[in-house]
């Protein structure tokens, strides 16, 4: 079947990218900039059409906790919320984590700290990246730069969540959860009729209990559980790293920058080469795990490289870390949700690197 185009917000998107995706259940709770996901939901009443359920819990702690009992039984779950609200999810999500199952966690960004502004940011990279719950967990981050790919990111989350039995986020930001494209929908799947063996579905004759839980009173038993989450790790290192590069063949200098503010760079990167500056632009799609190794590749023939983000400075420690002291790495960002302009960044790349 072919896909079906329409003219959609990016919250829309991934709601009815959910309902075609053939997920079992949405919980979630409303907080702007991304309400529209559930208010999609609530419209669409997926439940008469597919079998999802959707549910608006009491608060994000029970949405998240909702979405850790719909995993557990192996099905196909997800939750989406911002910035503070995503804050609320930490601790469930650190379980989840740690009890190894799959979910989709979409994070419409806004400013912060604290309830900040409504407006968009990328001040959460740290905690979605880093493991913003407690404990030594990742989770896979996914980082959409279009309407386009907030749908096309529903289905690849859910596929690497279960390739992996780990929580996959989708880093988006207010102005994309926001913004109107066009987009292909892909056609509607069937939901699961069958389920992995370890999942919680009742005890059959023929098979021992399931068991699911995040926890180990002893040490010698958790350090190797540990030590198994680094190994799945690792190879999520090796096998998923996903990025796109932007005249980067030629570049002297180069930009790092991933969703609304790659967008803002593919054009600072036009604006830098009419004035004869060889720049490029590289967008990790993946920002767990890290595009590193490419980074590092591209450091041996570049000048200097300036991490493009909308908060004060956060990616800038992985790209720095990624070079590995090969050439300078600078940051250039606006807080508060001002998105730079394109000429603000040629600005700001030629007054760190050129005229300095």
């Amino acid at each position: 079947m072919e896909k079906e185009l329409r003219l959609m917000k990016g919250n829309e998107a991934v709601a009815e990218a959910a309902i075609r995706a053939g997920a079992d259940g949405y919980f979630g709770y409303p907080i702007t900039p991304q309400s529209e996901i559930l208010e999609y939901l609530m419209e669409a009443n997926p439940e008469e059409t597919t079998g999802m359920i959707v549910l608006q819990a009491e608060s994000e702690v029970a949405a998240i906790n909702m979405v850790y009992g719909g995993a557990g039984c192996g099905k196909k779950v997800l939750t989406s919320s911002s910035s503070p609200g995503i804050s609320l999810k930490q601790e469930g999500i650190s379980y989840i984590a740690g009890a190894e199952l799959p979910c989709l966690i979409v994070n419409v960004v806004r400013g912060g700290p604290g309830l900040g502004t409504i407006q968009p940011a990328q001040s959460d990279y740290f905690q979605s990246v880093k493991g913003g719950g407690h404990g030594d967990y990742k989770m896979i981050v996914l980082a959409p730069a279009s309407v386009q790919e907030m749908a096309d990111f529903v289905d690849l989350g859910f596929e690497l969540a279960f390739k992996y039995r780990t929580p996959v986020m989708m880093l988006s930001d207010g102005a994309i959860g926001q913004m109107m494209e066009k987009v292909y929908l892909s056609p509607q799947k069937k939901r699961m009729t069958t389920f992995p063996d370890w999942a919680t579905t009742g005890k059959k004759a023929t098979r021992p209990r399931n068991i699911i839980t995040s926890l180990d009173l002893e040490s010698n038993g958790q350090e190797i559980f540990i030590q198994k989450l680094q190994d799945k790790y690792n190879l999520i290192k090796e096998q998923e790293v996903r990025y796109q590069e932007f005249q980067t063949e030629d570049a002297e200098y180069l930009l790092v920058a991933y969703g609304t503010s790659a967008r803002v760079c593919q054009k600072s990167v036009q604006i830098a080469r009419a004035q004869g500056l060889r720049v490029g632009l590289l967008r990790p799609i993946t920002l767990f795990p890290f595009p590193s190794k490419r980074i590092n590749e591209l450091a041996d023939h570049l000048k200097g490289i300036l991490s493009v983000e909308m908060s004060a400075g956060q990616m800038v420690e992985d790209v720095l870390l990624s070079v590995n002291g090969k050439v300078p790495v600078r940051h250039y960002g606006r807080n508060g949700g001002i998105i730079t302009t394109p000429e603000e960044v040629v600005e700001n790349l030629k007054s760190i690197f050129i005229e300095a």
